[in-house]
């Protein structure tokens, strides 16, 4: 990658879905290298995450990957033009030179990198699914930029790959997918992941490759990520656990899953050696959930109603009629709530979806209010960003069964960010995508409310929590 580095400190990969998940588990997982830039992972539209990675990133010393398979993605494109403009005004005619592009041959996207002269375009290959595409350049092209050594994650994906070539006793993925699919007809489709460091946001990319791989025609395994480990009364009866750990890093961790396997709850636990091993392990579960999806009776390739949303979005933003906020969540609004999340029954699932800066202080304070649910009603709990989840567990939500209790959460934008060449902004995308999203899941009768938090996302996301536990009545 040295042709594309030259005074580079930074890479700025603007990508969705299986474009910016691999990516962004590589970089949680590998420590920077000397001599390498810092890699962040911008898969939102929320304005105010927008300007952060503006800031942060110097156009003089920032290479920023486009990265999108079908180059009709919406999230990427509108990135491209934000930050390209922004390269421009700083470095005129030499703008595209701190560009890169990795998505399909003949793409729209790339027929616009040839007119942007950006400096680098990586093909994708076709016959691979972005949710699959984590060990092709979508995933490997950042791993680069990072300074991962690709010959030995490559190496040891493909000694995985010939182990999954084997008969089924001795084939690990085959073996997987069939506890996975098995589990999953007994009634315990809820895969819950508890990952160690440094590959601790591993879960995220099994996420999206489990729910929109089984999540459709009324059936699905819900993948549930980042709900830290409770004591066995803490769930139902529709759990399997799963441990991923490097080493001994287990900690507290092994005491947690013991209990739970004693109470009668399954849990399967996979070891690597460090984080080289990922590209192993992302091709075991690759593998694993094509088997699981082919005992469910899906097709475990396609993702039907990720284009739904899709195709509300760009019709609220075509239309430039955007629909009313909801308005705060006042003290009120606490019936409406408590009835909300008594609609939970046994073998449901809470999902928050959140349009809301994507920090880790907020990730935070949902992963709090998460736990107050699950424990009242022993039931998953998911949190989801918007958009990122829209190309993730949004599948699921509309194409599995009818499960899911949903509580979406907007807020009034902190600013106002417009895209060059656009009669909007991304304010508006953000508002638009929660409105088709909630619109695709009332269409199809789903539980689900939205609430929205004044500006103050912080603090509204205390009164919020307040206003839950008041509504599952905890002290």
């Amino acid at each position: 990658m040295s042709e594309v580095l030259p005074e580079t400190g930074r890479v700025v990969v603007l990508g969705m879905g299986g474009s910016s998940l691999a990516p962004f588990v590589f970089a949680s997982s590998f420590k920077r290298r000397p001599g390498f830039p810092e890699l962040e992972v911008l898969d939102s539209t929320e304005p105010s995450m927008i300007l952060a990675t503006a800031g942060r990133s110097d156009p003089a010393r920032t290479l920023f990957i486009v990265s999108s398979k079908s180059g009709t993605t919406l999230e990427p494109n509108i990135l491209f033009d934000y930050f390209y403009d922004l390269a421009e005004k700083a470095l005129g005619g030499k703008a595209g030179e701190r560009f890169v592009v990795v998505t399909d041959p003949g793409s729209a996207l790339e027929k616009e990198a040839g007119r942007r002269r950006v400096r680098r375009v990586f093909p994708g290959d076709p016959s691979i699914g972005g949710r699959y595409s984590a060990l092709s350049n979508f995933g490997l092209v950042p791993a680069a930029f990072l300074g991962v050594d690709l010959p030995e994650l490559l190496r040891r994906a493909r000694e995985m790959a010939d182990r999954c070539r084997r008969d089924a006793p001795i084939n690990p993925g085959a073996l997987l997918g069939a506890a996975l699919g098995a589990l999953a007809l007994q009634g315990r489709d809820k895969v819950t992941f508890s990952v160690g460091r440094p590959v601790d946001r591993f879960g995220m990319w099994a996420e999206q490759l489990i729910a929109e791989s089984t999540g459709k025609e009324g059936k699905g395994i819900l993948p549930v990520e980042g709900e830290s480990l409770a004591r066995p009364e803490s769930y139902g009866g529709d759990r399997l656990f799963v441990r991923v750990e490097t080493g001994k890093s287990a900690g507290g961790a092994k005491e947690a899953l013991d209990a739970l396997s004693q109470a009668g709850h399954p849990v399967v636990s996979f070891e690597l050696a460090d984080a080289q091993d990922l590209g192993a392990e992302m091709f075991r579960w690759e593998f694993g959930t094509a088997i699981a999806g082919a005992l469910l009776g899906i097709n475990p390739f396609d993702q039907p109603n990720v284009q739904e949303a899709k195709d509300r979005t760009n019709e609220i933003l075509g239309r430039l009629e955007f629909p009313p906020h909801p308005k705060p969540l006042p003290e009120g609004e606490g019936e409406r709530l408590r009835k909300h999340l008594d609609t939970l029954k046994a073998g449901d699932y809470f999902a928050i979806t959140a349009y809301i800066p994507s920090t880790g202080e907020n990730e935070e304070k949902l992963n709090r209010l998460r736990l107050l649910v699950r424990d009242a009603k022993k039931v998953a709990t998911t949190v989801g960003f918007g958009p990122r989840f829209l190309h993730s567990t949004g599948q699921l939500h509309k194409g599995g069964g009818d499960s899911g209790v949903f509580l979406q959460i907007t807020a009034e934008p902190a600013a106002a960010v417009p895209i060059p060449g656009r009669p909007y902004g991304f304010g508006e995308v953000v508002a638009a995508q929660a409105a088709g999203d909630l619109s695709a899941l009332s269409s199809r009768g789903r539980r689900a409310m939205s609430v929205r938090l004044p500006p103050d996302v912080y603090s509204g996301l205390d009164t919020l929590t307040a206003a839950v536990s008041r509504a599952l009545q905890i002290d």
